[in-house]
């Protein structure tokens, strides 16, 4: 991850980001919430909750959900680095689902070199999640989920890493998660309306590194807020608002002298557990600089007879966090048990890497009623 700097008050620079390693496993996979700023925790039960929400899956209406995503990433930098993401719930029973998923990244070519010039050959760095998801629904509106995960991290070939006296390794890690939902039928402007919170903290696992005897990188521990407001407008209209607060459950790193002594803020060499409740007070701004780390989207979505939606978003990070604000767009298809979905992103900074994303899901849903609406 990035860092950014602030200002201090003598005109110095202070770390406004949290550190953290393997950073893909907070990229958004897929098109819905990608067309919705990146929005997700609380919008109604799909698939892909098993990113966003695992507690989701347990109000899916059929038994067997599939969903592919792909994106090309960074594609104003670099023409072959993408993502793709790969989804699948199963409902045991009315009450208890299970979830998988696998986020792969690759990284496209590399070609390495010598100092002369000479041609050492080429890699293709690549990592991948894979995540596996259980939830359970509780009464009618509420749910809760656990997630177990394993991490893999190949950024640099051993082959080609000599004389630095640390043998470069592939990085490993496992992790898990906890997520709830809630959800509940209200009645808005005289119609049916569906008010959802949903909060997920993902990624709280071991440290990973990529040489033996090398330093340890903390994972993206990551805490996601979000609440929804569905409305149905009348038998073939339905809108939904989002938003979503995240914050990343990582150290701060402290100021320090030229000697290496800390100035201000805390050390964020600990252990993950003491890390991730560090995160909350730990930044050397104070409570402001904690109040900049914390990233805001929000979406909207429109459907049509359950068949087409048009959905639009905005992201927002504070300038002294990375900065990063833009618009999002994107349309869906329901044909059958099939769904096609589109996002694209309008960066709103000139030159942005992130200008012109897009991103593509395919899901399919089987062993239900095709005549249920989706709420």
């Amino acid at each position: 991850m990035a860092q950014t700097t602030g200002p201090n008050v003598d005109g110095t620079k202070y770390n406004t980001s949290s550190l953290a390693a393997v950073p893909f496993l907070n990229i958004t996979p897929d098109s819905r919430s990608g067309a919705m700023g990146e929005a997700g925790v609380a919008l109604s039960a799909d698939v892909n909750a098993n990113y966003w929400n695992p507690a989701k899956l347990a109000f899916l209406e059929d038994n067997d959900n599939v969903s592919l995503s792909y994106s090309p990433w960074l594609r104003q930098l670099v023409p072959d680095i993408s993502m793709s993401y790969l989804s699948y719930a199963h409902k045991i029973d009315d009450r208890n689902t299970f979830g998988a998923s696998l986020k792969y990244f690759n990284y496209g070519t590399i070609q390495f070199r010598d100092n002369t010039q000479n041609d050492l050959g080429t890699y293709s760095p690549n990592e991948f999640a894979l995540n596996g998801s259980f939830a359970r629904k509780f009464g009618e509106e509420f749910s809760l989920a656990l997630t177990a995960g394993f991490i893999y991290s190949n950024l640099s070939n051993a082959v080609f890493a000599t004389g630095t006296g640390a043998q470069a390794r592939a990085g490993t890690a496992v992790d898990a998660g906890v997520a709830l939902y809630y959800n509940h039928k209200i009645q808005e402007f005289g119609t049916d309306a569906i008010f959802a919170f949903g909060t997920n903290i993902s990624n709280i696992g071991s440290k990973i590194s990529y040489s033996n005897n090398g330093p340890k990188y903390f994972l993206p521990a990551n805490l996601k807020i979000g609440v929804a407001n569905t409305i149905n407008l009348d038998d073939y209209n339905q809108l939904t608002l989002t938003a979503d607060f995240n914050k990343l459950l990582v150290p701060t790193p402290p100021i320090t002298d030229a000697n290496g002594n800390i100035v201000k803020g805390v050390s964020n060499d600990v252990s993950v557990p003491v890390g991730i409740f560090q995160s909350f007070s730990d930044a050397p701004g104070g409570f402001k600089q904690e109040l900049q780390q914390i990233t805001i989207s929000t979406g909207l979505e429109y459907w049509y007879d359950q068949q087409f939606a048009v959905r639009a978003g905005y992201f927002y990070e504070n300038p002294n966090n990375g900065g990063s604000h833009y618009l999002t767009m994107g349309v869906g298809f329901k044909y059958d048990i099939f769904n096609f979905d589109f996002s694209y992103l309008a960066a709103s900074q000139q030159n942005s890497p992130l200008a012109n994303t897009l991103r593509f899901t395919l899901s399919a849903n089987f062993g239900g009623d095709k005549n249920a609406k989706k709420q």
